[in-house]
């Protein structure tokens, strides 16, 4: 009769503890922002898609334009594609607006440094947005001031650069900047100031639009002050180096 070897009870409940994977406990740390991360990654998917979306289908308008037609009753807005719009104007809007744009990614260093320069020298500060995060503001944001908006302001301007081709971000700027109070997008504007359509503008027009931009509240294309006709012979000239040196190949 064969002889059957058992093995000490100590032995086998050492290699049971063998087998047995120990428990790993997440940090306290990790259990305080795991929900909060979870939210951070849908909202980033959510806003990839959003603006993804706006590469292909125009977009409806921001909260600024909803806000303008509901305090003035309602705004005029004539969505054309970039076809449809004078080049003259898209070079007068870079001229004006964003002379590298077609240069960087969605951010003017350049022009930023400058900016902080003849802040610290106590002299008039311009402007150091480019056309991108114009366009992140108008189409996904407020316009009201804020740290917390300019945060925002520069992740859409970093999707938008990486989803949209520039052809796309000026073709949308120009549908959606406001050229007059409660009038917005080239179309709408050619036709208010001009009573033409946008792809029919002149050199000369193209510029005061372009001119009025910064403050279409106190400027006018139709009616320029000797500032707005001095400042469109300064944006023709700079449309035309434009042009001559090959700045707007991104779109055109």
């Amino acid at each position: 009769m064969a002889t059957v070897k058992r093995r000490p009870t100590g032995a086998r409940t050492s290699q049971r503890k063998q087998r047995q994977k120990p428990v790993r406990r997440r940090s306290l740390w990790w259990r305080i922002l795991r929900w909060p991360l979870r939210w951070i990654v849908i909202l980033f998917v959510a806003c990839v898609l959003w603006v993804g979306l706006y590469r292909f289908i125009a977009p409806p308008g921001g909260i600024y334009l909803a806000t303008e037609a509901w305090s003035r009753g309602g705004i005029t807005q004539d969505l054309r594609p970039i076809e449809d719009i004078s080049p003259r104007l898209g070079r007068a809007i870079i001229a004006a607006e964003d002379a590298r744009f077609c240069d960087h990614y969605g951010f003017d260093l350049d022009a930023i440094r400058d900016a902080i320069r003849r802040n610290e020298q106590g002299k008039r500060t311009y402007g150091a947005s480019t056309i991108t995060q114009q366009v992140a503001k108008n189409m996904f944001l407020w316009h009201q001031r804020s740290w917390f908006r300019k945060g925002l302001e520069a992740g859409f301007t970093v999707l938008i650069e990486a989803l949209w081709p520039k052809r796309r971000i000026l073709e949308i700027y120009m549908n959606s900047v406001e050229f007059a109070p409660g009038v917005f997008g080239a179309e709408a504007a050619a036709r208010h100031h001009f009573g033409r359509t946008a792809s029919a503008l002149t050199p000369t027009q193209a510029a005061r639009l372009a001119t009025v931009l910064p403050n279409p509240k106190t400027r006018s294309a139709s009616k320029p002050s000797a500032f707005v006709k001095r400042r469109t012979r300064s944006i023709m000239a700079g449309a035309a180096t434009i042009r001559a040196e090959g700045r707007d190949k991104c779109v055109y």
